[in-house]
């Protein structure tokens, strides 16, 4: 079905609306979002997604509706994993809590665009190449198999872009605000605040390469494509900060979205063995195989993102790495006195911290043993009560 010109525009400047939006009203103005503030807008921008979807239900008819909240939910799926990697870079880099709204945003501002001009490259290459479905199922299958491997997020930081950042564009040691650039011994230099952003950005032309090519095995409308992507992308600040404490818990949603990625891998190479024209393959002619309706994929997807969500809850070895992981985190959030320079965000930090090793005492004993063992964490800890002793002594009246 052919979108009209005129609902690509309204489209297109509706979503460039709800960016300005979340710039001048939530991220112009460095400050740590509540968790009450991070929930609101993230339901927000699921309301908004779903509202949407109905509309095209609606007016499109029940196949693109179908294709789109496949699509959306596999793209939504795809960037909370992306959050990951987005944690490692911003912990690597030490970003002041108040300033990763507006590394955030921009991450995504960048994401939308790069992917909108994969999403038109990939829909001119669909139209000309009928082959090129072999190629993005074979990326989602080698894909599929990355994610399969142990420490699929390696919490190291190291990442291919975090590298390059920092050796072709030296910077300041200190951050300015959120300045891009400042001065330091009368020269005008670069602030690691550009360096987290270029990250950011080269590794959401990363991420692209795997996501374009899974929705185009989901849809091959390239409107479903460019709003699935977009809606999937917006929210995405807050959503980080809402689940910021859960990441950690969500152990096996790389196995998940392994299956899903293999799952819609399989679904585009027997697409393209149907639409077959390569003279190696059945003498050019199309392959007669079973093609997986969308509707199918949906139901694969939702289960599959169900069985993963709530196998890591329930785990008892998703519940021991989410507490010693958010207290390690919340440690050094709280040591480092430039991550977080307001008091009463600092002593959330801390209670968090004081609430993970609580949880940590209730674990198994075979956990128990595991952690006392780790002297670097144990030690990190104590540095944060004694920090916090000190802080509590230098200002009695708290």
């Amino acid at each position: 079905m052919e979108v009209p010109f005129y609902v690509w525009m309204l489209t297109i400047v509706g979503i460039a609306g709800l960016l300005l939006f979340d710039f001048f009203f939530h991220v112009r103005k460095a400050h740590t979002p509540t968790l009450r503030e991070s929930a609101i807008w993230s339901s927000i921008y699921v309301g908004l997604a779903l509202v949407f979807g109905l509309g095209v239900l609606i007016f499109g008819g029940p196949t693109m509706g179908t294709e789109y909240f496949a699509g959306y939910v596999t793209e939504k799926a795809l960037s909370v994993d992306n959050l990951f990697v987005f944690l490692i870079i911003m912990s690597t880099f030490k970003v002041p809590r108040a300033d990763q709204q507006k590394v955030l945003l921009f991450g995504i501002v960048f994401a939308l665009i790069a992917r909108t001009g994969f999403i038109f490259l990939g829909a001119a290459l669909i139209n000309s190449f009928a082959w090129i479905f072999y190629i993005f199922g074979l990326i989602l299958l080698i894909t599929a198999g990355n994610l399969l491997k142990p420490h699929a997020h390696s919490d190291d930081g190291q990442t291919l872009m975090v590298r390059l950042a920092k050796r072709f564009l030296p910077a300041s040691e200190h951050y300015d605000g959120d300045k891009l650039f400042t001065v330091e011994n009368g020269k005008r230099v670069l602030t690691p605040m550009l360096l987290v952003m270029v990250a950011i950005g080269g590794t959401d032309i990363l991420f692209a390469l795997d996501s374009i090519p899974a929705i185009f095995g989901l849809t091959q409308n390239t409107f479903i494509v460019f709003t699935a992507t977009a809606f999937s992308l917006m929210g995405l600040r807050q959503l980080f900060f809402l689940i910021d404490g859960l990441l950690d818990r969500l152990i096996y949603l790389s196995y998940g979205l392994a299956v899903i990625l293999g799952f819609i891998g399989v679904k585009l190479i027997l697409h393209a063995l149907h639409e077959n024209n390569l003279p190696f393959i059945n003498d050019g002619e199309p392959v007669p195989v079973v093609e997986i309706s969308t509707g199918l994929s949906l139901s694969v997807i939702l289960g599959v993102l169900l069985i993963t969500v709530l196998g890591s809850v329930f785990s008892p070895k998703g519940k021991a790495k989410n507490a010693v992981s958010g207290a390690k985190r919340h440690a050094e959030e709280y040591l480092d006195l430039n991550y977080e320079t307001d008091i009463a965000e600092r002593d959330k930090i801390f209670e968090k911290m004081c609430a993970e090793e609580a949880d940590l005492q209730k674990l198994p004993e075979k956990y128990k043993r595991l952690i006392r063992n780790e002297t670097e964490f144990m030690e990190l800890i104590r540095q944060a009560h004694v920090e916090h002793d000190r802080a509590l002594e230098r200002e009695p009246g708290r």
